[in-house]
């Protein structure tokens, strides 16, 4: 078995753009694979990553770049573990899949058939199949990690109070009517086996999946295993580790493993050690095309069961199947790429960086190991035909108007001469106007001649704003993108007055009321770069307005455009803004009231309703804070731009000078104290 180490400088590229593309390029080496590894950690900004491929019943070659910590002298050895984030998803496939073997399970059955305490706020839920949780098309909005996504914290409660968090939804579409990604859906499926198997689903995993395969470094959080094993994460520039990061729907996106054994375990799906083939050929069937899908399938994504893509650029082209898989939390990314007809797998996992990259980095592992083997892939990058201007139809001009997925927002403008304008209000800055000129082909091209964008009007009536775009990324191939990129969002008329109210949303600071202490919502809140949006009228963002209480998801978007929807409830209490959202609660910044520091001391205490209690520092500011800290419970500091200055969950646990303009949280169970010191 070869083994390389390697370091390299890496460097953080932004990504916002209609395709995925690249502003740095990776330093070139004789070794394809050397190249690609440093490749994905260059673009994708990773402090480490190790990689591992499997031919022929065996791993054959891993390696590492990076480092295991920024501040401690430790190698980075193959046995340092990384959270594999949705790979995680194939584990809880290929349960579901061994379960329907035994005819425990049949994959077109109702869900409700083994959740009998399943039930939605949507009478449609009767038809959602086991099937539609593997293959994204269940209808189900898609997310609901609220609690799910801690530091340092094996807690369940996310996956076990999913049946209730689900029976207050809605779907967003007919069941089976198309597939876009579900996280909720495979959490669906681990409840599905636990209740099948009368088993806990890691304990399924072991026994059934990975002990049968002989693998002993894939966990879940809170199993046994020395967490220093964790490759460490951190947030942006800093050098202080974070805790252990702990995704707790394991079916979902919790596991934890080392490439080899990531890579090993695909390696099993290349035979019949764990499912039997007509299991296999089950999960690599175009399981997209049974609802509304582009009829050019040449993307990033084309589900299988449980596989993100089952005709993987660039082995398609020469009639390779390639099964691939992405995966990412907060901070780990992974990804598996899978050629069952030539035995071999390969895996990338880092810490920071992407997912994308990952697997484009598997991709060229894969290409380099089928050359050995006098093997070659096209990778051919595909360009789009020669198409000449023309004079824009008539009939095109109703296309005009807003678009929307789930994180962005577009606004296209026709003009007679052909001319197509598209702007992002949500993100004016970021993603800056673009043009494309109307071709004799039907599509409107832009300057380069790289990317196309189209309108489609499909069968359920909807309109969607079709892409396809080449991205060329040195060192990891090729990155082709054909999809639904936006859904056109109707006209819908409310009052100014509601408008208004909504509008407001989108630039108030709103304060997270139910996040357990633990929770990565807390650090997220001083990570994400805030960009002032321009509304839309009748819209907040994706969401449809009701009326002054309810704005309602409305992108109805195959692939993954649109995930992870959110129905809004607006309540004003004491003239104070509040929001729920897909069962979390949330307060607007200014309702907070001021850290009150009587005569030197004082005390917070979390009421019954269990939320989180958010002060502003105020007059406060430059005084000495000491927090003494109950159990199963954590403090959060901000400073006036909203960067954290301190938080016992980070490790914080002295004396903390409050910031100028800043704001202090305390969170735990209803009833916990803290008693607060506070010294000039």
């Amino acid at each position: 078995m070869k083994q390389r180490t390697r370091w390299s400088a890496l460097l953080l590229a932004l990504t916002l753009a209609l395709s995925l593309t690249v502003s740095a390029a990776a330093e070139e080496t004789a070794d394809p694979v050397e190249e690609a590894i440093a490749a994905a950690a260059t673009f994708g900004g990773a402090v480490s990553i190790q990689y591992a491929l499997w031919q022929d019943g065996a791993v054959t070659d891993t390696g590492a770049s990076g480092v295991y910590s920024k501040t401690e002298n430790r190698a980075l050895t193959e046995d340092i573990l990384y959270g594999i984030g949705s790979v995680s998803k194939i584990y809880t496939t290929v349960a579901v899949m061994q379960l329907a073997e035994q005819g425990k399970v049949s994959l077109d059955a109702p869900v409700t058939r083994y959740l009998k305490d399943f039930r939605m706020a949507d009478s449609r839920y009767k038809d959602i199949t086991v099937r539609m949780l593997l293959n994204h098309s269940s209808g189900i909005m898609g997310t609901g990690l609220a609690g799910a996504i801690l530091f340092d914290d094996a807690d369940p409660s996310a996956t076990d109070g999913l049946l209730e968090a689900l029976s207050t939804q809605r779907l967003i579409a007919d069941p089976g009517a198309y597939s876009v990604y579900c996280n909720d859906g495979f959490t669906l499926a681990e409840l599905v086996v636990e209740a099948v198997s009368g088993m806990d689903f890691m304990d399924y995993v072991d026994r059934y999946i990975l002990d049968p395969i002989g693998l002993d470094d894939t966990y879940a959080p809170g199993g046994d295993f020395d967490t220093a094993r964790l490759a460490k994460t951190y947030s942006g520039n800093s050098t202080e580790a974070l805790p252990v990061d702990s995704l707790n729907a394991i079916g979902a996106g919790g596991l934890y493993a080392t490439a080899s054994d990531l890579a090993s375990f695909g390696g099993a799906l290349t035979g019949t050690k764990l499912l039997k083939e007509s299991s296999l050929e089950a999960m690599a069937y175009p399981e997209y095309s049974r609802g509304i899908w582009p009829d050019d399938t040449l993307d990033t994504l084309a589900y299988g069961l449980g596989w993100d893509n089952v005709e993987w650029f660039p082995f398609c082209q020469s009639d390779i199947t390639a099964l691939t898989k992405g995966g990412d939390t907060l901070r780990y990314h992974a990804a598996l790429v899978v050629l069952p007809e030539y035995d071999m797998a390969a895996a990338v996992v880092t810490s920071g960086g992407t997912s994308t990259y990952n697997q484009l980095a598997a991709t060229q592992i894969l290409a380099a190991a089928l050359a050995e083997e006098g093997v070659s892939v096209d990778q051919t990058i595909p360009a789009l035909p020669e198409a000449e201007p023309a004079p824009l139809p008539a009939e095109l001009k109703q296309y005009a108007g807003y678009y929307g997925s789930t994180s962005l927002q577009y606004h296209i403008e026709l003009a007679d001469d052909g001319t197509l304008t598209m702007t992002c209000p949500t993100y004016p800055t970021m993603v800056p106007a673009q043009t494309f000129t109307y071709c004799a082909d039907g599509t409107f091209r832009d300057a380069t001649g790289t990317a196309a964008l189209s309108f489609v009007k499909e069968d359920n009536g909807e309109i969607y704003l079709y892409q396809k775009a080449v991205s060329a990324l040195p060192g990891l191939g090729a990155l082709p993108v054909s999809n639904y990129a936006a859904v056109k969002l109707p006209d819908n008329a409310v009052t100014e007055e509601v408008q208004a109210l909504w509008d407001q949303v989108l630039t108030m600071s709103i304060l997270p009321m139910t996040e357990k202490y633990s929770s990565q919502v807390y650090l997220s809140l001083s990570e994400t770069a805030a960009e002032a949006s321009a509304p839309i009228p009748g819209y907040l963002g994706p969401d449809r307005i009701a009326d002054e209480t309810s704005a309602l998801f409305a992108v109805a978007l195959p692939g993954v455009g649109g995930r992870d929807g959110m129905d809004y409830t607006r309540q004003v209490r004491d003239g104070v803004t509040w929001l729920t959202v897909r069962g979390s609660v949330y307060m607007e910044a200014s309702g907070a009231p001021q850290l009150f520091t009587g005569s030197g001391w004082a005390y917070s205490t979390i009421q019954p309703d269990g939320y989180a209690r958010w002060y502003q520092v105020g007059s406060a500011a430059g005084t000495s804070m000491t927090v003494q800290v109950p159990e199963d419970a954590g403090f959060w500091v901000y400073d006036a731009s909203g960067k954290v200055a301190a938080s016992s969950v980070l490790g914080d646990t002295g004396a903390v000078t409050l910031p100028e303009g800043g704001m202090v949280v305390f969170a735990g169970e209803a009833g916990a104290r803290f008693h607060l010191r506070f010294a000039a």
